[in-house]
């Protein structure tokens, strides 16, 4: 099979099909074909008129979950299309990097999103009112974390932006964090629409894993079997976030926050002052990975941005770019 190929139903790659057809139903002996979510067990979904996974499109290989989903975008797909695959060549994370996960180690899924569900694109919650919808473009990756760390368990945490992570204990003071989930938000708000990425380890086995990996990746633990039901809850999961108030979700992020007063680095590709007489980071890191700045992490205001206390007496508030435990004096 060439890369960036799908396998999918014979005959049909990646074709979006009737999702009622009887014959369509889902098999995990056969799993490339639309499936109609009503096989999932949750009686809660099915009256829910932002339910998510329905029409779903699920691969046995593809190069990226991302990238079928933006087609099918593209191509009409409404709110709600989902597609999953036991196994990505091509996935992708935050600044370009790549997922890597064996195949049928771990949950990967892309839903389209469309604008009468995400808010406008124009909205922002207002630092002073405190109220706004969660599932406006700039908090739509925030709400995604809390429902990702809703199934992952009570000790999951979340690493500013969107890295969702288990606290090991490292060699200083500071802990170490495993990564267990990463998210990508790819939207196009002028065209009413986002792409939501979600990658869980949840089958994985760390022994799989390059060994380079071994100290920072982190799993569920859970058997193959058991991704089906994971994957039910995540979408329940992420229906209620996706439907409560911008306040309720920033507090249950806060809640789950694994940098709030711990020492950081970050790195940025550029900054520029906010109205706030802050700075507002944007961009990539470097390619030497050399950090612009330390300082203590202090929360997100109501925007999602990581607000970091210098060691000046002043704060920056990130919007952007990539941030670490700072190694302990």
């Amino acid at each position: 099979m060439s890369r960036g190929r799908d396998s999918s139903t014979p005959g049909r790659p990646g074709r979006l099909d009737n999702p009622h057809r009887p014959d369509n139903r889902h098999r995990l002996d056969n799993p490339d074909q639309l499936d109609d979510p009503d096989r999932l067990g949750n009686p809660h979904r099915l009256d829910n008129p932002d339910r998510l996974g329905r029409p779903r499109l699920h691969l046995r290989r593809t190069d990226s979950t991302n990238a079928r989903a933006r087609a099918l975008a593209l191509a009409g797909a409404p709110h709600g299309t989902l597609v999953t695959a036991a196994e990505q060549t091509a996935g992708r994370g935050r600044q370009g990097r790549r997922w890597s996960a064996p195949a049928g180690s771990s949950l990967l899924v892309s839903l389209v999103l469309r604008e009468r569900h995400l808010g406008s694109a124009e909205s922002r919650l207002d630092e002073t009112a405190g109220h706004s919808d969660c599932r406006s473009p700039a908090l739509l990756p925030l709400a995604a974390a809390v429902a990702v760390c809703d199934v992952a368990g009570a000790d999951a945490r979340i690493k500013w932006p969107n890295d969702i992570v288990f606290e090991r204990s490292g060699a200083g003071t500071q802990p170490l964090l495993a990564k267990v989930a990463g998210i990508l938000v790819e939207a196009r708000p002028q065209e009413g629409w986002a792409v939501l990425g979600i990658g869980l380890n949840a089958a994985l086995r760390i022994a799989d894993l390059p060994a380079e990996l071994h100290a920072t990746a982190a799993t569920l633990g859970l058997s193959r079997d058991a991704l089906e039901p994971l994957l039910d809850r995540l979408l329940g999961a992420l229906e209620r976030r996706l439907g409560e108030g911008a306040a309720e979700t920033l507090a249950a992020w806060r809640a789950r926050d694994a940098l709030r007063g711990r020492e950081i680095a970050w790195t940025t590709g550029g900054a520029r002052a906010d109205g706030h007489g802050r700075a507002e980071a944007h961009g990539r890191a470097d390619e030497h990975g050399q950090a612009d700045g330390i300082g203590r992490a202090d929360g997100i205001d109501n925007a999602g941005r990581l607000i970091v206390a210098l060691p000046d007496g002043g704060c920056t508030a990130l919007g952007a770019g990539e941030v670490h435990l700072a190694a302990a004096g």
